[in-house]
């Protein structure tokens, strides 16, 4: 299955040269890492850490982006990055596995690790191969021009998560983990999220201040609940509380907000922002 770009020239530059300028102003701007790293070697199997980055238009939320890729590439590259994403389109099945093929964006192809999606799937209660879930969804797509501005050497394994249940999260993190015990391949968790949409910058920033706290103190089922309670209109909980269980199974107990912003701090307009947040699982 060839998967082709939905929203390069939207949310990021069509042009490979263009886009490679812009995943480097990311790194370089004021609200991004201030440096543009270089890709360690990583030769091991238990990969470090896991991350969580947004997935906004690169104008918006990729300078944020930067601080999680930035551990990324001081790490070095596992073989595979099992990316994590919320359902926007309503398309495709409880957890839908994209288990064969490549993924096209302007800087190449990215080759899906059939292997470790199919075993996934045969440990999961909830995952099924699907890929309509995947045609028009855009974030997993966005993270893809970060890893390969650095390397082509690695294979993905997308899902999207159209339940984030708690129960639903706990199963694919067992299932991931699992997995990786029976392939013994180095991987790395990506959970690509936004935080709140559309508050006004001060209560954005409070009810994000909610999340990121449950977050850093590795706690999904309390955010799982503070998202219910307060109707917190994050969009990728389910990943991030896949990516906090995964961590934590894998001796990886600490959690580091790398950095926080929102829409408004880049358009001005503080009546109605998304929030963004880099986190990294150690």
């Amino acid at each position: 299955m060839l998967r082709k770009p939905a929203v390069a020239g939207a949310f990021y530059p069509a042009n490979p040269e263009t886009l490679v300028k812009t995943i480097e102003n990311c790194f370089l701007d004021d609200f991004g890492v201030g440096e543009i790293p270089k890709l360690n070697k990583f030769d091991g199997v238990d990969y470090p850490i896991n991350i969580m980055v947004p997935h906004a238009g690169y104008q918006y939320s990729g300078a944020i982006a930067s601080h999680s890729y930035c551990k990324l590439v001081q790490n070095g590259f596992p073989e595979v990055f099992i990316i994590l994403s919320p359902n926007h389109t309503g398309y495709g099945s409880e957890i839908s596995v994209f288990n064969e093929g490549e993924w096209i964006t302007p800087l190449g192809s990215v080759n899906v690790d059939g292997e470790f999606a199919n075993t996934l799937i045969d440990n999961s209660d909830i995952a099924t191969a699907d890929f309509a879930a995947h045609t028009h969804e855009h974030s997993i797509e966005v993270q893809l021009p970060f890893l390969q501005y650095f390397s082509s050497d690695f294979k993905i394994v997308p899902v999207t998560m159209g339940s984030q249940s708690f129960a639903a999260s706990n199963d694919l993190a067992k299932a991931i983990v699992e997995s990786g015990k029976q392939l013994g391949k180095s991987y790395a968790v990506i959970a690509s999220t936004d935080l709140s949409h559309f508050n006004n910058q001060e209560k954005a920033n409070k009810v994000d201040g909610f999340v990121l706290e449950d977050i850093a103190e590795m706690n999904e089922f309390k955010l799982f609940e503070e998202v219910v309670q307060y109707n917190i209109t994050m969009c990728g909980y389910g990943p991030v509380m896949t990516t906090i269980a995964v961590s934590k199974m894998t001796d990886k107990n600490n959690c580091e907000i790398l950095a926080y912003g929102t829409s408004g701090d880049v358009t001005g307009d503080l009546t109605s922002v998304v929030g963004y947040a880099s986190g990294i699982f150690k």
